[in-house]
């Protein structure tokens, strides 16, 4: 008996870790290493050659200007998608920590915004066909009152209406991690300010946007992850009016091009692991965590 609690003794931390580790090794660093394997087979336009290896569908992928065109408006779209919901998320945040005294206004307030991810996100997609469409809500009351006597045409099936999906999603994994950090900031260090002479806008830009650097960066990494993984909105309210990474993933593994999808998916993981990395290189995330 005392061998076996000097072992366990001995592994102790190992143990604790175990189910971590194997819960990553099957269901993270398997499921990469299954399709970097694919994404070596030899494709030959109709059927994959296994063990066959090659490199040509790395090489195929960077040379279409197609491929560089879907990265590009990826980027685009990222580029956007981030800044507009970086705004409403740290606006939304500072409202709630901020403007509002009672805490139970904070915290019902903010169930308010959580509520909508109760149900799918599919189905909040979706939901913009009957506000966008020809015939919708909005081009209804903007012909009704006047201001154009044509339905507009981008409000749906077009890199507006995937814009609006994605804000309207997107906004709240800023908004969180926000709320979190700036519900930490000590209210000394504004009243300190204040006592020697700082304006609101200076207190804004040099105490608190300094202090909610981490959940600006977690919230920058949860809307970057998001946005390059998701072909959902692409396929529901485009159109086939854009056109990225993850939709042309998508066509291919329709296709049963497995080979040349599972590049695209290698490389865009490397590229959104780049742009993770220089995050966490500008911000000491794990203060945060």
């Amino acid at each position: 008996m005392a061998a076996i609690n000097a072992i366990f003794s001995r592994y102790a931390t190992a143990l604790q870790i175990s189910p971590l580790l194997i819960t990553l090794l099957f269901f993270l660093i398997g499921p990469v290493i299954v399709i970097v394997i694919i994404s070596l087979w030899n494709f030959n336009g109709f059927m994959m050659v296994e063990g066959d290896w090659t490199f040509s569908n790395y090489i195929k992928l960077f040379s279409k200007n197609l491929t560089l065109d879907n990265y590009l408006q990826t980027l685009k779209m990222l580029a956007i998608t981030l800044a507009i919901t970086t705004v409403l998320g740290f606006t939304l945040a500072y409202f709630l920590v901020f403007d509002l005294i009672q805490l139970r206004t904070k915290l019902l307030l903010f169930l308010l915004c959580v509520v909508p991810f109760w149900t799918s996100g599919v189905i909040r997609m979706v939901a913009w066909l009957p506000f966008l469409g020809k015939e919708g809500i909005i081009n209804q009351a903007v012909m009704a009152v006047g201001i154009s006597d044509t339905p507009l045409e981008f409000l749906l099936f077009s890199e507006f209406a995937v814009f609006l999906s994605y804000i309207q999603i997107f906004t709240l994994f800023m908004m969180a991690p926000l709320f979190n950090v700036m519900a930490r900031i000590n209210r000394d260090l504004i009243e300190a300010a204040k006592d020697n002479g700082a304006s609101g806008l200076q207190i804004l830009m040099h105490v608190i946007i300094p202090l909610c650097k981490p959940g600006l960066a977690i919230g920058a990494i949860f809307v970057t992850a998001l946005v390059a993984s998701d072909f959902t909105a692409i396929r529901i309210l485009s159109g086939a009016q854009v056109g990225t990474v993850m939709a042309s993933m998508s066509n291919q593994i329709y296709n049963v091009q497995y080979p040349p999808a599972s590049a695209s998916a290698i490389v865009l993981l490397l590229a959104v692991l780049l742009i993770v990395g220089m995050i966490m290189r500008l911000v000491d995330v794990r203060k945060q965590l």
